[in-house]
């Protein structure tokens, strides 16, 4: 299923999410009995999304709407030609909470950017009419009884024209198609009576294919699922050498949260420098920004190599190239001590480690190998713009750079091929304060910088971390 997004659209996405119990009796162990039991019961899930019980309640807002019932709701001001754009209105935001200001009736700010509407799938159990008596009956035998919890989670684009009715159609339709996902990936993955529960994921491919799902075996790691990667990678027409359809390949919405605490990408929401007949050459990707004092740790003074290593790090994991954690630094000094670069004595030390010791842990832990870039002093850094450029365009991972006793991530270079002009996106591990977007970038700790930013005498090795060429 192809949600047409980008996140460079306007517009509303719809996402709901919710749990459908499947619940079913197994009387035999003969497989192709219990396919149709499993079989059955989706079908009477899908009839049940289909049926005048299904609700989708707007999240943080008193909207219901039973889409089966001609797209009624409530409140009454809210039609089947209420646009979906003016849900907004009816939710309650963080700033409104914190000052007891209701939303209703109240437009919020829209942003030029594609907003995110949650909703909550939801089955009316009550029905109206008389209620007969319950009927309690007893059958001994032995059978298996299976039961879990399928965690719905749809998505459609909506642009500003679209209504309630036009949406809710969509949804239902991608609900009922979810559900067919489910089941192929149930039976596919069974064994003997024990299910695999299925787990929908949404990836942001490349313009113009849009936001995709995806469903797979909850507990099947990525390295047992290469073989549906490859066809959804010649389905969608996508390179075999680089990831797209890894867990941590997922879209991460807008407006959730990161679970960590560690700041994503805080470059996105700087302006490019201009410069004549320039072009700007970012990371490609997503990554954290580790700095000074994070995770408990006092390293102040010692730790910035370790710091833009661990972001180096961040950027492997969450493009799905890896699947280990970002390592801590006695990680780091034991990887190390291992390759033989280290005595044991330098583990849980403060000492300094430099680009090369960056290239050798990020060999040991993540096999991934590196370019070394030397410059005997800073004022070459200047002439290194093509070779930097190139490296964002092939690549697109971030670079250490060390020099003198200080350590830099480069996200990104803007450059003048004509004139020779050269920016550098730098990310500084320095940093010691909490993560606040706002003065991380105010104060410049991930700013563009100039050639005078580096040390002009000053000798610099750059990591260059080169990209494994996987799907």
């Amino acid at each position: 299923m192809v949600v047409d997004l980008h996140p460079s659209d306007t517009g509303t996405i719809l996402r709901v999410r919710g749990p459908l119990e499947l619940k079913c009796q197994l009387d035999s162990t003969d497989v192709l009995l219990m396919q149709k039991v499993i079989s059955r019961t989706f079908e009477t899930l899908r009839s049940k999304v289909k049926s005048e019980s299904c609700v989708l309640t707007v999240c943080d807002s008193p909207v219901i709407i039973w889409p089966h019932k001609s797209v009624h709701a409530t409140p009454e001001d809210i039609t089947p030609n209420t646009l979906c754009e003016d849900l907004h209105q009816w939710i309650q935001t963080d700033e409104q909470e914190s000052t007891g200001k209701r939303s209703a009736k109240k437009k919020s700010k829209k942003s030029s950017a594609v907003s995110v509407v949650n909703l909550r799938l939801m089955m009316e159990v009550t029905k109206q009419g008389p209620v007969s008596a319950p009927i309690l009956s007893r059958t001994v035998q032995k059978s298996h009884f299976v039961s879990t919890s399928l965690p719905m989670d749809c998505v459609v684009h909506t642009n500003c024209n679209d209504t309630m009715k036009e949406a809710c159609e969509r949804l239902l339709e991608a609900l009922t198609h979810q559900l067919c996902e489910m089941e192929k990936v149930t039976l596919h993955h069974m064994k003997g009576t024990t299910l695999l529960v299925p787990e929908p994921l949404h990836f942001l491919l490349p313009e113009p294919k849009g936001l995709v799902t995806v469903v797979y075996p909850a507990g099947v790691p990525d390295s047992q699922l290469e073989t549906q990667r490859k066809e959804l990678h010649q389905h969608f027409e996508l390179p075999d050498d680089k990831p797209y359809f890894r867990r941590a390949n997922a879209y991460h919405f807008p407006n959730e949260p990161y679970k960590d605490g560690y700041l994503r990408n805080p470059h996105q929401v700087l302006t490019h420098p201009t410069l004549n007949n320039g072009k700007v050459y970012l990371v490609q990707g997503n990554y954290s920004y580790h700095h000074y004092m994070q995770d408990r740790m006092d390293d102040n003074g010692w730790g910035c190599a370790y710091r833009s290593l661990q972001t180096i790090c961040s950027w492997f994991q969450q493009q799905g190239y890896v699947e280990r954690l970002v390592p801590t630094h006695k990680e780091i000094q034991q990887a190390l001590v291992d390759v033989g670069d280290k005595q044991s004595s330098f583990v849980g030390s403060r000492q300094w480690i430099g680009s090369i010791e960056v290239q050798a842990v990020l060999n040991q832990l993540l096999g991934v190998t590196s370019k070394i870039m030397f410059v005997s002093q800073g004022s070459e850094l200047a002439s290194k713009g093509r070779e930097l450029a190139n490296h964002f365009l092939t690549e697109g991972t971030p670079i250490m750079i060390g020099g003198g006793v200080l350590a830099h991530t480069i996200l990104g270079v803007a450059w003048s091929e004509t004139t020779g002009q050269i920016r550098y996106l730098i990310l500084d591990p320095h940093y010691t304060g909490a993560e606040d977007l706002q003065v991380i970038t105010d104060k410049g700790w991930c700013g563009w910088k100039g050639p005078e930013f580096w040390d002009q005498t000053a000798y610099y090795n750059l990591c260059l971390p080169q990209r494994p060429k996987i799907l």
